[in-house]
């Protein structure tokens, strides 16, 4: 029999130690939850819903991607993403065809701020479909750990049945708290097998069935794209106040003109990369992601919008136009840091690369 570790650290984990795998548990045919530990023993210090950067080691160079955090806080020794392979995919296919146990990769974060502890409420709407279950998964697994259950309506929509992640243990947490109340809709049923839930694409009709009180809970919604966009147009078309309607995507979002004043002329400009000594003249227009890239650096990067936090550098000198996504902190701002991907330098500029 397997002994217990004796080497649990004291101190939270930092993304400057390496994440070790530990097991790779399939849920549906096409997904998995990969669960990581730090070979330390430090512990994880994260909120419910944020979510973290892998820099994953494909065979034609490493690919930076950003995965939301399945796993829940209250459980700090391990941390764990599920994932679920797209068409296209390169990072995804690469952890569920070569992703081992034992096997260590570099991570960054944790980071986000899609969590329900920032919007404290009596009654919440969890919304999701498809992978994005995840980041809803482990606020639900945080409220059950918590022993305060609140009033949560989880809704989830899927392909046909057996594509439902995580359903035993939503259901195993239903069956044993009556806060936690769960709507299944799948497009499609398996044949031979009995689905007594809903049936078909979300619909406005479908939302007032299943939670006839949406009005009064907080929104949190998390799934591709055009299903966040077909929710939120649902909601306002049903008179939902939006300042309590919470949604977590890692696409762009849509580019509206902010015109920028550039402090000196952009001639100028240039950037010193303090790590490797180089000193790069640029017309103040390109990024620091940017002309790092075209001195050869390397700085880490996943979203490129200023969302995921993974390009976070230290600024030494200097002063830079910056328009981001939440990824940044205004600690962290204060204390120097700036996102590489949505800098660019206004004049003479020192960065710790």
């Amino acid at each position: 029999m397997a002994q217990p570790r004796q080497n649990w650290a004291a101190a939270p984990w930092q993304d400057s130690e390496l994440l070790e795998c530990a097991m790779v548990i399939p849920e549906t045919e096409d997904s998995a939850t990969i669960a990581f530990r730090a070979p330390s023993g430090a512990w994880f210090d994260y909120q419910p819903g944020q979510f973290i950067t892998l820099d994953l080691p494909l065979p034609g160079g490493n690919l930076s991607r950003t995965y939301t955090i399945s796993s829940s806080p209250s459980r700090p020794l391990s941390i764990s993403i599920t994932v679920k392979a797209a068409p296209g995919s390169l990072g995804t296919r690469w952890m569920l065809d070569h992703l081992k146990p034992g096997m260590r990769i570099k991570a960054y974060g944790p980071a986000g701020a899609f969590t329900f502890l920032r919007h404290p409420a009596a009654k919440y709407l969890f919304i999701s479909a498809g992978s994005g279950i995840t980041p809803l998964m482990s606020m639900t697994t945080w409220a059950w750990d918590s022993g305060e259950m609140p009033d949560i309506v989880f809704v989830h929509a899927a392909r046909k049945p057996s594509d439902i992640i995580f359903r035993q243990r939503l259901e195993q947490f239903a069956s044993r708290v009556p806060g936690l109340q769960l709507r299944f809709t799948v497009e499609e049923v398996e044949p031979y097998k009995v689905w007594s839930g809903y049936r078909g694409r979300l619909s406005q009709i479908m939302l007032g069935l299943m939670t006839p009180d949406y009005l009064e809970r907080e929104v949190f919604c998390c799934g591709p794209e055009p299903f966040m966009r077909a929710v939120r147009e649902m909601l306002q078309s049903l008179g939902y106040d939006m300042a309590r309607y919470h949604e977590e995507s890692f696409a762009a979002p849509a580019l509206t003109e902010m015109p920028i004043e550039l402090a000196t002329p952009a001639a100028s400009a240039e950037i010193t990369f303090a790590g490797s000594g180089k000193v790069v003249p640029c017309d103040g227009t390109e990024t620091v992601l940017a002309v790092a890239r075209k001195a050869g650096l390397n700085i880490p990067s996943s979203c490129n919008f200023g969302l995921c936090g993974t390009c976070k550098v230290q600024k030494l000198s200097g002063d830079v136009a910056m328009v981001h996504n939440g990824g940044i902190s205004d600690d962290e701002m204060a204390e120097g840091y700036i996102l590489a991907c949505c800098s660019r330098p206004q004049g003479a500029v020192v960065v710790n690369v």
